[in-house]
């Protein structure tokens, strides 16, 4: 059965024209699928459906999302994101080749606010995963979210006692006072990619862009799933930090500030 799906040129061009239209036609499209932006319930035979590629290094991950949440478009990531940091969902997988196996990117929940450190208030992000995050081959059940972060340069914290360093590499790139994404260092030295990025710019308070721009950089906390909530207030937010970080459920880094 035709699929609504829209497959935007740069996919077609990376994926080809055998490939689009064979899932235009039905053929390797799910036709329900989990959205890679809301993580709710689409019919791609019912529905507008984006078709969104991430590329790796070696590997080609295609996911389905509504078309009101994401247009169809391609993602550059790092080869570990689609290794490590995915989950897989039954019935939403494509092959693109045979050795490659695609896979849907694990949804990060990224919460602002501002938090107090040393008597003064900082911009911050707090990334929370929902579900936990595995290792490429790993047979457990455990979650690996805060070691692969560590390995690339994040510090674990006991206690919000001090800003941490800067992670130099990573940054945050905020524009026309919104939030876009949080930066990467890229594959060989190469351009930065996105570790996160929004499905729709995040609007941020004034006075979190205000400290944003006072201190040109942000302070990124992370925490394995369960650890934090969404906190509707910042104070809150701070103790579930505080807690987090006493029972050593928490890693941090201060990341520069790209754009105003």
């Amino acid at each position: 059965m035709p699929r609504m799906l829209d497959v935007s040129d740069e996919v077609r061009a990376e994926i080809g024209d055998e490939e689009a239209d064979r899932l235009l036609a039905g053929e390797t499209a799910p036709g329900s699928y989990d959205c890679t932006s809301c993580r709710t319930p689409g019919d791609s035979a019912q529905e507008r459906t984006s078709t969104v590629l991430f590329i790796g290094d070696e590997t080609a991950v295609l996911a389905f999302a509504h078309a009101g949440c994401l247009p169809s478009q391609v993602v550059q990531v790092t080869e570990e994101q689609l290794r490590g940091a995915v989950k897989s969902i039954a019935g939403d997988t494509v092959d693109l080749e045979p050795d490659k196996v695609v896979r849907e990117q694990a949804v990060l929940g990224v919460t602002s606010g501002l938090v107090q450190i040393a008597g003064e208030l900082h911009p911050a992000l707090v990334v929370e995963p929902t579900a936990p995050i595995t290792r490429p081959g790993a047979t457990g059940s455990g979650d690996d979210f805060l070691p692969l972060l560590i390995e690339q340069g994040f510090l674990p914290l006991t206690e919000l006692s001090a800003v941490p360093p800067v992670l130099h590499g990573w940054s945050v790139l905020l524009a026309v006072g919104r939030l876009h994404a949080v930066l990467q260092p890229g594959s060989n030295g190469g351009q930065p990619v996105a570790w996160w990025q929004a499905h729709q710019p995040l609007q941020v308070t004034e006075g979190w862009r205000a400290a944003a721009n006072k201190h040109q950089q942000v302070v990124m906390f992370a925490a394995p799933v369960g650890s934090i909530g969404r906190q509707p207030r910042e104070d809150l937010l701070r103790d579930a930090l505080d807690k987090a970080a006493a029972s050593g459920q928490l890693v941090a880094a201060a990341l520069p500030l790209a754009g105003t």
